[in-house]
């Protein structure tokens, strides 16, 4: 603590009041921060010339500056999604026993890009780098069903609808009520879509702007995904990929 410039956290608490107001005028900056009118003056001058804080000529009020849309830009271009999930993926590893996986989005497919195995005896084929058609399976599908909808239906009318295990959603109408549940309930499940005798359940995960960038799914046999379970466990898929969403710079 000792080691702390005070200048520069005064000037922190300043740039601070940013985050709850989108403009301040001087005599507000110094009526918030509490920090001497002479001071103020001194480190938003400093602050302006650095382009931290931009002033409207029109109000003389006082905004955050460009410099910080850059900053921000590159911050989230530079997140590694997997590093960040990561920690969180161990957790609920930890609550449910069963397998984790985190899949993207990679043109009209998912990919697995990490995976942790379930501790129960019977494993699934769960592989990094697994490809699935974004229509089949709750990971998979939870990725379609929040992209935009012109987006989501020109996929939908665009793709056929295969076959791949006894469960598979091969029909479009029921394809697009799923879409409609899992948007509604804030997650998606599936039983023998990719494999038979197997369930998962996945939550979305979202990016600063808002859009969806990955899912978060548990996966294992069917029998541990009745109804009466669900609930339980789709809340700590969904809190989650919450936790994944806000490290990346979602808000809610």
């Amino acid at each position: 603590m000792q080691s702390k410039n005070k200048t520069v956290v005064k000037s922190m608490d300043i740039l601070n009041l940013f985050l709850h107001h989108s403009k301040l005028s001087f005599n507000e900056i110094v009526q918030y921060s509490g920090i001497p009118k002479t001071s103020v003056h001194r480190m938003v001058l400093s602050l302006e010339e650095m382009g931290l804080l931009a002033k409207n000529e029109e109000d003389s009020k006082y905004s955050l500056g460009l410099l910080f849309l850059q900053f921000g830009h590159l911050v989230a271009e530079r997140l590694d999604i997997r590093q960040v999930a990561l920690p969180v993926m161990h957790r609920l590893h930890q609550e449910v026993g069963e397998a984790v996986n985190l899949i993207v989005r990679d043109g009209s497919e998912a990919i697995y890009i990490e995976k942790l195995d379930t501790k129960q005896p019977v494993r699934l084929y769960t592989a990094i780098g697994r490809r699935t058609p974004l229509y089949a399976g709750a990971c998979s599908r939870v990725i379609l069903a929040f992209l935009p909808y012109m987006e989501r239906e020109r996929y939908i009318d665009e793709t056929e609808l295969k076959q791949i295990a006894s469960g598979t959603i091969v029909d479009k109408g029921k394809l697009r009520q799923a879409i409609v549940e899992s948007r509604e309930n804030g997650y998606s499940v599936s039983y023998s879509e990719l494999e038979d005798y197997t369930a998962a359940l996945a939550a979305p995960v979202f990016n600063f702007k808002g859009e969806i960038v990955a899912g978060i799914s548990i996966a294992g046999l069917d029998v541990n995904y009745r109804e009466d379970k669900l609930e339980s466990l789709a809340e700590k898929v969904k809190a989650a990929a919450l936790e994944v969403s806000q490290k990346l710079g979602f808000i809610k």
